[in-house]
Parts: structure tokens; sequence; C-alpha cells
């Protein structure tokens, strides 16, 4: 769960290619004939006598036999740990093995070093496999993938004139080899790409790194206030270094914002969510209840396979995670795990079968009863190299890591655009300072602003990933919502739907705080529909016009209840009277436009007064007010068959609900507001009561008005699904 290259994949079943976490330094493992040696080279300081020439040449045989022999098991050993993909501990046995070959044994000694050169790609040590590669060429051992290997390695270090010598060479030996020519079209062009640099601004946050791998940030919370990333430092649980980077298994961190809105110092996450396996790279659902994460576990026999698990938040807490199965095949990793931001898809990096090379980017439609259906994006994402850590910004751009694509070397981020009219991605390369020779990745977006967090291993000499911040300063506009009940509080089940007549067709999830953000384009006209189960909807339009900066719309959606009362407020009668005063005309008006946007809906409209004054009298107060407050609908369009006037005078007190509490603290839930309950209250207190008893609301009675025909049967029938390829419908309700 390491990072890019240097990330625990954990094994890598086509060619190993990276780890899929990130960790570093072991120990050299011990060797049996260590010593055996040391004793040998201290000895021979005291035969420099011609006495003992004979027996000094009986021992250098025996060394350089037992040193043959031992070259032989370092090698075994070796392939047994690039088997497993443990690429740290096999590079350690592969160069004793070098070391201990004779330089005039040209081919074994140049087979070591192309074995050695593959561990140090995979594990990021960049410099070295540069340094073995060239050796491999050198004793005359290259294959047809060494100087694409190579110059892959360069342009990590920068040397693209040397890395484009070596592509070219690639492309001698492999003609049309897509990687190559990509490789060669980069290595021309990253100069140019670093002296235009971009619009970016990139910052090292030191506060979030530590001395060993950071990477893969990610913000969550409802104001983006929490930061969760993979870490290798100390603190992670576990004493065990991993054979596949030398360092400690990866677990998943967290710092929050203070009160003030400074970042707290990081902290492992202190349940059962981190083992002493490898975890990171998570991502979230839209309502931030689940997380998905990378998991690498650990076995000596067996090749390592990266695998996506869940787990879900309980009381502030992420229990333990669970293999979430993707498909049946257990001998690919899976990796990288990106939710879409209507929660619809779950997209993931993997070697699977049925790709177009190396790691692809995959996705599987995430459903109520699980996962279904996987499918490989395919082109213009997919390359025939690795394409990994997807990430997406709010908007629906696909943020993604590729060595594959024309980059300034190593992992490089690119942006996928979808095409709303095609159904096709359009790729985009960011440029410099985002992007450099070394590997980055990880995107994660402060809201819809181009700004937030990723990772890189730039400027470090040991491969290591750390946490940058980075800023492109765009002009964007945005809508911000809040969906709650009238009366009561957010609704973070709620589903708001945008359409736009520039063809925009939106289902936007709703976070925990009951809000949500999306952005729009000048010029449009917007309508917002707010729903959610046992709630009336709610409408509202939007027209976005042209700015000079950034800018925000904020829309309220306040949500009837289908099964309590609901409080009409600011509705206002002359004293003992039932005729409306003017000041009434607003909330009635908002009383229609709901009316007119839930048409089946049915209602009774009842007034309540006070415990003070006659029973009779009160009711026929309130039944003359409840028909005043109909009578204004009706003239207003509103179907009288929709409206029930009713009177209760002070026979149905108020409840109190909860929220009410929060502004009248001597109220508790449930308090029923009867005279004997009021008048235990001081008189300050009372009068309030008195004014909560004295409403006029509203209790919706079927919703069902008007969708059936004399005999019975639905007059607007739902239209059948569209087929799998097949285009979706436009919206049967449109503002224009």
């Amino acid at each position: 769960m390491t990072s890019a290259t240097n990330s625990p994949v954990c094994h890598n079943a086509t060619d190993g290619a990276v780890s899929f976490l990130r960790n570093p330094f072991l120990p050299p493992p011990k060797s049996p004939f260590r010593h055996i040696i040391i004793i040998i080279s201290r000895d021979l300081r005291y035969y420099n006598d011609m006495r003992y020439t004979s027996t000094i040449a009986s021992i250098i045989v025996v060394a350089t036999l037992l040193v043959g022999c031992g070259a032989d098991s370092h090698m075994k050993k070796g392939d047994k740990f690039f088997a497993l993909g443990e690429y740290y501990d096999a590079a350690n046995q592969y160069k004793k093995a070098y070391s201990a070959t004779a330089p005039k044994e040209r081919a074994t000694r140049g087979q070591r070093a192309l074995k050695l050169a593959e561990c140090y790609r995979r594990i990021n040590y960049t410099q070295r496999a540069i340094a073995a590669y060239n050796n491999a060429i050198r004793y005359n051992q290259a294959d047809s993938m060494t100087h694409l290997r190579l110059a892959q390695q360069q342009m990590k270090a920068g040397s693209y004139k040397e890395a484009a010598k070596n592509f070219q060479a690639a492309l001698d030996s492999l003609p049309g080899n897509r990687l190559a020519a990509n490789g060669l079209k980069a290595a021309r062009m990253a100069p140019e790409w670093k002296e235009q640099g971009s619009q970016y601004t990139v910052k090292r946050e030191n506060f979030f790194n530590s001395r060993r791998a950071d990477y893969s940030p990610m913000l969550a919370g409802d104001n983006n206030d929490q930061l969760y990333f993979t870490s290798t430092r100390t603190e992670v649980k576990g004493d065990e270094l991993s054979g596949i980077t030398g360092t400690k298994n990866g677990d998943i961190f967290v710092s929050t914002k203070d009160e003030n809105g400074k970042w707290t110092k990081p902290q492992d996450i202190d349940t059962e969510l981190n083992s002493e396996f490898d975890e990171g790279a998570c991502s979230f659902s839209p309502d931030g209840k689940t997380m998905y994460l990378t998991q690498c576990t650990t076995d000596p026999q067996y090749p390592r396979y990266a695998t996506i698990c869940t787990s879900t938040r309980s009381d502030a807490s992420w229990g333990k995670s669970t293999t979430l199965e993707l498909t049946k095949d257990t001998l690919s990793s899976y990796a990288h795990p990106a939710v879409s931001p209507d929660g619809e898809w779950l997209y993931f990096t993997s070697d699977m079968p049925g790709g177009m090379g190396g790691l692809d980017i995959w996705r599987v439609r995430l459903t109520a009863a699980g996962v279904g259906g996987v499918e490989n994006l395919g082109e213009p994402i997919n390359t025939e190299g690795d394409e990994m850590f997807p990430t997406f910004r709010p908007n629906g751009d696909l943020y993604f890591s590729s060595d594959g694509h024309p980059g300034m070397g190593g992992l490089d981020i690119f942006i996928a655009k979808p095409d709303s009219v095609g159904g096709t991605w359009h790729i985009e390369h960011p440029g410099y300072p985002l992007n450099s020779q070394g590997d980055d990745f990880g995107m994660t977006f402060e809201g819809l602003h181009n700004r937030g967090y990723f990772s890189s291993n730039r400027g470090d000499a040991k491969g290591w990933d750390h946490i940058y911040s980075f800023v492109n300063p765009e002009i964007i506009q945005t809508v911000k919502g809040w969906v709650y009940e009238q009366e009561g509080y957010e609704l973070p089940q709620a589903v708001v739907y945008m359409v736009g007549n520039d063809g925009t067709n939106l289902k936007l999830s709703v976070k925990g705080d009951g809000s949500f953000t999306q952005e729009i384009r000048p010029g449009v006209d917007y309508v917002l529909l707010g729903t959610c189960k046992g709630f009336l909807n709610h409408k509202e339009q939007l027209r976005v016009e042209p700015v000079t900066e950034s800018t925000e719309y904020v829309l309220q959606f306040p949500l009837a209840s289908i099964t309590a009362p609901v409080l009409i407020d600011n509705i206002f009668y002359d004293f003992d009277k039932a005729t409306l005063r003017p000041e009434s005309t607003k909330a009635l008006d908002e009383l229609i436009k709901l009316l007119n946007e839930n048409p089946n809906v049915t209602i009774e409209l009842s007034a309540h007064c006070d415990y003070r004054g006659a029973v009779e009298y009160n009711k026929v107060l309130s039944q003359k007010r409840a028909e005043s407050v109909v009578n204004y609908l009706v003239e207003h369009g509103i179907a009288a068959d929709r409206l029930s006037p009713v009177g209760y005078g002070k026979e149905k007190p108020k409840t109190i609900r909860k929220k009410l509490t929060e502004t009248y603290t001597f109220l508790k839930e449930g308090d029923v507001l009867t005279e004997d309950f009021i008048k235990k209250l001081k008189p300050e207190e009372q009068e309030i009561c008195n004014q909560l008893n004295r409403r006029t609301e509203f209790i919706v009675l079927r919703t069902t008005y008007g969708m059936f025909d004399e005999k019975g049967n639905l007059k607007n029938p739902p239209k059948p699904k569209p087929a799998e390829n097949q285009a979706p419908a436009e919206p049967e309700w449109t503002p224009w």
C-alpha cells in the first residue's frame, strides 16, 4: 500500500511493477558464508612468507569455491523473494551474489546486474537501478526491455537526453512499442513543460510528513476538516519490517482541524482498522459512513496480492475492515479505491486479465445489494503502462497517475474530463510543478475549488513519498444547498436532482450535515429538486450570471414531513378575528409553491388557539381562520378538494420536538403544552408557550391525489428503464 513505485500494491502478478503501499529499509539478511570469508581475509595478513605460498593458494581455492557456492545460494534466495514480490529482500540477495561474482564472469555478472536492476526499479531506488541497468548493458546481457526500463529510470532522475537515447534504442529493438514511443516523446517534451510551468502552486507540507513515507492523502468530513493518509512512520502498528520495501507496513493516520482551523498532530487510527499488515490509499462514500481502503496481507509462502476492503463508521470510530470481493479472481491485485461523486461507482487499480497491460483502472457499480459487473475504462485512459491512484474532483473530473502516457518521469498526474455528449474521456496533462520527474499521485480536493493535497517523492534520494499541497486559482461558481426537515434537523439521506438548460442532469448526494455543493456554469438556468423518503419535495430555481471572481450561491431546502404536523410560520390574523394580515402573504405563497411542487398531495389545514377563552368560541374562531387560509390558497390556484380546513381551538396543544428545545431551553422533547403544564412555568415562559400553541399548521392526508383515473388505473405509468447501452431519458419535469 505504498505509493507509486515504492508502494506496496504488494505483488503484481504480471510484472511485479509496483508495491501498492510504500515502505523503506531492512537490515541485509545474514549470509551463512559471511564469517568464513571474514576469517580468511583476516588471516591472510599473517601469511606473507613464501614458505606458506602453497598453503595460501589452497586456502584461496577453497575460499573461491565457497564464494561461488555462496553466490548461487544468494541467487536462489533472491529468486524466492522475487517470486513472492519481496523486492527489497531480493535486492539484498542479488547484490551479494553480484559482488561475489568475478568480473571475468561477464555473462553471469550481467545477468545478476539485470535482476538487481529490476528489484531497484520496483522499490524506487532510481540511481541504483540506473547503475545496475548500465552494468547489464556493459556486460552484453541487455534484453529487449533493458533500454526501455533504463530510459524510464533516467526520466525519473531528470536525465532527459540520456533517456531519449535509450528510448530510441528501445524503439530500434521494439519497433512500434507504444511505451517506448511515448517515452521518447516525453523525454523531448519534459524540459519544455518544466520551463513553461503552469498556474499551479505546490508546497511541501512538512507538518504532515515524517522521516518515512507519507502518501495518498484524502480529505473527509462535511467541512473537509479531516485529512487521512498512509504512513510508514515509527508509530505504525507492528514491529515486522516488510520484505517488499524494507520498512514497517503502512497504517492509516488522520489529522483534524481544531476550533481555530489549525491542523492537529496526525494520529494513528486507534481501532481495529489498522493491523500488523499494510493498510492505506483510502476513499470514502459520499455520506462519509463507509471507508474503502487497500490492504496487503503477509504470507511467507505465497505472492502478495492487494485487496480492497471496507470499514464502516460507528460512534465516530472506524470498525475492523472486511474484504470487498470484486471478482472471483484470487490471483490478481485490487487497490486504490475511489468512489465516484454520485456514489454509484467504485473505481480501482488492478492487473486482472482483460486489461491493456500492466496496471489498469477499472470500475464496478455499487448497489444496495453489493457490487456488480467490473469494466475496464479502456482507452484513452489505460495504456500498456501502469495507470493507478484514481480519484475524483467533485465536479466529476477523474484524476489518475500513469507512466504510460507521455509525462515528466515516473508517475505523472493526468486529468480525464468526461465528455457529456460522446460519453468519452478527454485527457489533459496539468504540467509542472504539479508533475515532476518523480512519482506524483494521490490527489484530494478541498471542495470544488482546485486546491488540496497530493503525494510525491520528488527530490527524495531514498524514494520516499511526502505530502504536498497545491493551488490552482480558477474562477468557479458553485451552488451550496442545505436539506433539512422543517422544524427539524439536517437530512443526510436526502437526494437533490439538478437539471440545467445546457443539458445538465445530475443526481447529487447530500453530506452528513445535510449539505451539498456543485459547480455551476454562467449563463445557465438550473432547477434543483430536494427529495427524501417520508418528506415532500422542495424545488428551487437558479439563474447563473457571469462573474469576475469565484462565487457561491446558497439555497435552502426545508422539507415538510409527510407523517408529522408542519408549522406554517409567520401567519398573522387581526386581533380576535379571522382576517389574514398582509404580512402573512409571504408564508402563504411559500405554501402555494410547496403544493404546486407536490401536486399529488392533499392536506388538512388546521388553526389552533391557546387555552385562554371559552372552548366553543376558540373552536369557532380557529375554524374561521383555517378557512381564511384555505380560501387564499384556492384563490391562487390550489384545487379546493386538496384542502381540508379544521379549527381545533385548544383541543390539540403543541407537542415539543427536539429542534425547538435548542431555542427554548426550559422545554424538553415530548413536552405537551397543556394548560396544566403551562401554569407551572414562570410568567415569561407561559407567554412563550401560549404563542407556540397559537399556530397554523398542516398535515399530509394523501399522496396519491390525481394519480388514478375513474377506473383506478395509474394515469402516468413509469417509463421503462433504458437499455444498458442506451442514453437515459430526459427528466419528466423541467422548468421550461
